[in-house]
């Protein structure tokens, strides 16, 4: 059987929005080969992807924003291509060496994620933070235990994820939150290519202009359908839901005033700033307990004061 040719899907907001609409949102396809040429930047109103998301349904239909209707690139801006329930990442992904450890999985929240050209926001106390460019497969409906032999029909396609990441965080943090999940954390976008081959896609990242060392998901220990197989194993995953399937290429620690850029063959490339997030000072509760590290140790050697016969603070 014939693959079917590559299509990109769009979430896209419209530089004229309607006055009571702030947050209007509309699908947009092209199936144009040349993403660059003058027909690849002609797009179709589109119905939602993802029937039965209310986070992803069109906006209300007007005049040029019907589905059938042509909307020029000029005429609107990327957003993340979905609105996930659920950003899940492999970790240990890479080559035969991530193989050979059990798989295991982590989640980011999904309120790390933004557009493209959207900032990537660092607090000035959060340390060493790098980027991933990795690919991200878009789910394109529920999907529970699914086997090898229908794990792709849970696919919708596949887009670019930037799982950008704490390290002096991780390194204290045994869950990751804290290093994986902050704001802005995970950059995604442009679109969703649909119809894409991706067992053998360069990968790679462009720091300021310089590139970095490139790969391939072909150096991915496991792969596309195994990843979704053992996921939805012990979960449920839901329309729109981003899987980020493992960093196998080269980084450079990222600072306020950076640009990123992370570039996955047969997609494209998706481009952030980084700035400088914008202090606040923290809930009087919580104030001078830090990122939640310091708070755990502190419940921690709390709670063994408690045991010991001890008086814990308060």
């Amino acid at each position: 059987m014939t693959p079917a040719a590559p299509r990109r899907i769009a979430r896209v907001h419209p530089f004229a929005p309607e006055p009571s609409a702030a947050a209007e949102q509309f699908f947009v396809a092209n199936s144009a080969p040349d993403f660059g040429s003058d027909a690849g930047r002609l797009w179709t109103v589109v119905d939602s992807p993802f029937p039965g998301s209310p986070a992803n349904a069109n906006g209300a239909p007007r005049s040029g924003w019907e589905p059938g209707d042509t909307v020029s690139q000029d005429d609107f801006t990327f957003l993340a291509p979905s609105a996930p329930a659920n950003v899940l990442g492999m970790a240990h992904n890479t080559g035969q060496a991530g193989r050979d450890l059990p798989a295991q999985a982590f989640h980011k929240a999904a309120t790390s994620v933004i557009g493209p050209g959207e900032a990537i926001e660092l607090t000035a106390d959060v340390g060493l933070v790098e980027p991933e460019a990795e690919l991200a497969v878009v789910v394109a409906r529920t999907a529970r235990r699914l086997t090898l032999d229908n794990a792709r029909t849970a696919v919708l396609g596949y887009t670019i994820a930037n799982d950008v990441t704490a390290r002096d965080l991780q390194k204290s943090d045994e869950l990751w939150l804290s290093a994986k999940s902050q704001d802005t954390f995970t950059p995604a976008g442009p679109w969703i290519v649909t119809g894409l081959d991706e067992a053998d896609l360069p990968v790679g990242i462009v720091h300021n202009g310089s590139e970095l060392a490139t790969a391939s998901t072909a150096d991915l220990g496991w792969k596309v359908d195994e990843i979704l197989v053992y996921l939805s194993a012990f979960m449920t995953l839901h329309p729109g839901d981003l899987v980020l399937t493992g960093f196998p290429a080269a980084t450079a620690p990222i600072q306020p005033g950076d640009t990123v850029t992370c570039r996955v063959g047969g997609i494209g490339e998706l481009t952030n700033p980084v700035t400088a997030a914008r202090q606040a000072d923290p809930p009087p509760d919580v104030k001078g307990w830090g990122n939640g590290i310091a708070c755990r140790a502190r419940c921690r050697a709390d709670a063994a004061d408690a045991a010991a016969g001890g008086t814990a603070a308060g």
